[in-house]
């Protein structure tokens, strides 16, 4: 057995879980539309049938001060939607568990109804939060019984009760958010004391043959956060509550400390899981950045935890588990942790999915069936938008010919995956190679498709994936020898001189900023670095892992000037869970940001803008242009002229920053119908 860790299963006493693999919470929006009990049905059923060992489900709200737009368990109304997400799980695999969140934001609910134990305004929060007084409380605690009770009701197998992120119960035990001098405040006894009485009666109310779990923030990441003998005092006093497992969960949402974003380090947080685990005597959840088989196995292996939590990669791929199984991890769609179709969508209010697999979160909607007419069809271009339509396509029985003109499949993904932090987009090229091979796609690289050869092989359709031309913009000395284009930066085939200039800061913009600002290895890699350049301390865990350590981060070798010429902040329009980091960590290395900017010239003594009606020169040697794409469509008009059956797919569709989620998501819609 390849992963004998992760597929050992687990003995509760009263149940046991099938293996070590778990799917962890992760909110999906589909709790509250129309429909989306349906759906969520269909889309954990999935996960379930292809061997995951339990389930656990987006946050659910105990009451309507913790929600104003839905997603409660509160009543029997309620409880039987999600019948029918508990009945399609144990329908698909009756040995897989599922168990619901019951999340109660506090004072990050979007209500003005919102409370807390004092009126402490998180600064990510909408309103200040209404104290608790002794009624507010006992209804509080009230509620997270009854939302179990209701949860035993619908079919789970258990309940996880969150206590981490700065929601509700993370509040009381923090003294900066618990100004309370009533026994639910002051001494850290009577802090931990809300969340041990929500876990005492909920034990008790819901019997003893019943997956109680709780999740810590075992590093809050928060200036004098919780103490390491916090953390372990209160795990100690769950565990005599009643606790089954103790999940651990790494910072608030308000820390400035990264933990779930690509240039993340893989399983950068579970020694701390290791840390608790021998403190105490139930088992223990790891998460966090653990995205393959290996990773999972390593971890286990270490002894860091008992159950290994992957949710995003559970979005990526749901037949994860199955292919770790049968020793195909090989064909995992790997999870980037790029955040854009997951996260950033579910704090923007829109429905999750995956960058790299649009199908998450849409399993009754886009399904890859066999096709009924088996078609010829050609590829042109093997970057996002045509390795996704390709793959679909052949997977579906068509016969599928891919023409790269370069040397290698990936287009686009060639140049993220050399961007220090990206080393993930390696693994999407990885999988597509294998799928290619898997599906027998006939793969011509260093070909370029010319209208006489498709004619020759009279094709039934053909599907033109070119990509983008990156854009000139209209300046004066353009053309000017210190110019560079991004793509030859990206790829080496320009040197960098000492003094940058960059005309663009959006994603590509920050992209080579963060090449070549960027000197010793990448913290993605290598923890040590990471910790060093956030201002974490593993190994003596101050409060919260960051109070009194500063960020020790490389200054850049070289002076860098990253300019735009909208008005608004630099970075304003990337991803909204990852865009901080980047900005914050470009800041940290002296770059330079210039916003409303009007571009005058370039001449030899570099780029001169004007902002503000003032001039100024921005003195360079080497003058970068990542100022947007054009969509590459010329072969696509000469197939048009000539009447040949065509479609244009991603960036040769709709040229925008480097869009993988738009281009994947398209091109498999598009595959899934022909």
């Amino acid at each position: 057995m390849k992963y004998p860790k992760l597929l050992e299963p687990l003995d509760l006493g009263f149940t046991t879980i099938k293996n070590r693999a778990i799917m962890g919470s992760m909110h999906t929006g589909l709790e509250e539309i129309e429909g989306g009990f349906e759906r969520m049905a269909a889309y954990f059923a999935e996960r379930a049938a292809n061997d995951i060992g339990m389930i656990i489900t987006g946050g659910i709200a105990p009451n309507e001060e913790s929600s104003s737009h839905g997603a409660r368990m509160s009543n029997d109304e309620e409880a039987a939607k999600h019948r029918l997400v508990t009945d399609a799980v144990h329908t698909a695999a009756p040995d897989v568990k599922i168990c619901m969140q019951i999340l109660h934001p506090g004072p990050l609910a979007y209500t003005p109804d919102c409370v807390g134990p004092s009126a402490v305004k998180s600064r990510i929060a909408r309103y200040v939060p209404n104290e608790l007084d002794k009624a507010g409380i006992e209804k509080q605690i009230g509620d997270h019984v009854r939302c179990a009770v209701m949860a035993k009701k619908a079919g789970y197998d258990g309940v996880e009760i969150i206590g981490s992120a700065g929601y509700l119960i993370s509040t009381f035990l923090v003294q900066k958010t618990n100004l309370r001098e009533d026994e639910y405040g002051g001494s850290y006894e009577n802090r931990i004391r809300f969340a041990i009485e929500i876990v005492e009666r909920t034990r008790a109310a819901v019997g003893e043959d019943f997956i109680l779990i709780f999740r810590i923030a075992a590093m809050d990441m928060l200036e004098d956060g919780m103490s390491w003998d916090e953390i372990v005092t209160l795990a100690k006093a769950l565990e005599k509550a009643g606790v089954t497992i103790i999940s651990t969960h790494f910072t608030w949402h308000e820390s400035a400390v990264p933990t779930i974003a690509t240039m993340v380090p893989r399983a950068a947080f579970t020694s701390v899981t290791g840390r608790l685990r021998k403190a105490i005597n139930v088992p223990v959840i790891t998460s966090n950045r653990i995205n393959m088989p290996d990773v999972a196995e390593e971890v286990l292996a270490r002894g860091d935890a008992d159950l290994v939590s992957m949710a995003r990669p559970m979005l990526a791929d749901s037949a994860f588990m199955r292919k770790a199984i049968e020793g195909r991890e090989d064909e995992i769609n790997t999870c980037i942790a790029c955040n854009q179709a997951c996260l950033d969508h579910t704090f923007s209010g829109k429905l999750t999915s995956c960058l790299v697999n649009p199908r998450a979160c849409h399993e009754t909607m886009l399904n890859y069936l066999p096709a009924a007419v088996v078609k010829s069809i050609a590829v042109i271009g093997a970057g996002p938008a045509g390795l996704a339509y390709a793959t679909v396509a052949a997977e579906r029985g068509h016969k599928v010919t891919l023409f790269e003109a370069s040397s290698e499949i990936g287009g686009q993904f060639n140049l993220a995956k050399r961007i220090p932090g990206k080393e993930e987009f390696y693994e999407t090229l990885r999988y597509y190679g294998r799928m290619l091979e898997v599906l027998k796609v006939d793969v011509r690289l260093n070909t370029s498709a010319s209208l006489d050869e498709l004619k020759a092989e009279n094709f039934d359709h053909i599907i033109i994936a070119t990509g983008i031309t990156p854009r000139t913009p209209d300046i004066e000395g353009i053309d000017h020898p210190m110019v560079a284009k991004y793509i030859d930066v990206i790829t080496g085939k320009r040197a960098v001189g000492n003094k940058v200039a960059i005309i663009g800061a959006g994603g590509i913009g920050f992209d080579v900023c963060e090449l070549v600002s960027h000197s010793g290895p990448s913290g993605a890699l290598d923890r040590d670095v990471f910790a060093r350049e956030w201002g974490i301390d593993f190994e003596n865990h101050p409060r919260g892992g960051v109070t009194g350590v500063e960020p020790i981060v490389a200054r850049s070798k070289r002076e860098v000037t990253m300019i735009q010429r909208k008005d608004s902040k630099v970075g304003a329009g990337l991803g909204k869970t990852t865009g901080w980091t980047h900005r914050l960590s470009l800041t940290r290395r002296g770059i330079n940001m210039i916003n409303g900017a009007n571009y005058d010239r370039i001449d030899d003594e570099g780029l001169h803008i004007t902002v503000n009606n003032n001039p100024i020169l921005i003195e360079a040697d080497t003058i970068i242009v990542c100022a947007g794409q054009d969509p590459k469509r010329d072969l696509y008009e000469i197939l048009m002229a000539e009447g040949l059956p065509a479609e244009l797919v991603g960036g040769a569709f709709e040229a925008k920053e480097l869009d993988a989620k738009a281009a994947i998501k398209q091109a498999s819609e598009m595959a899934a119908v022909i």
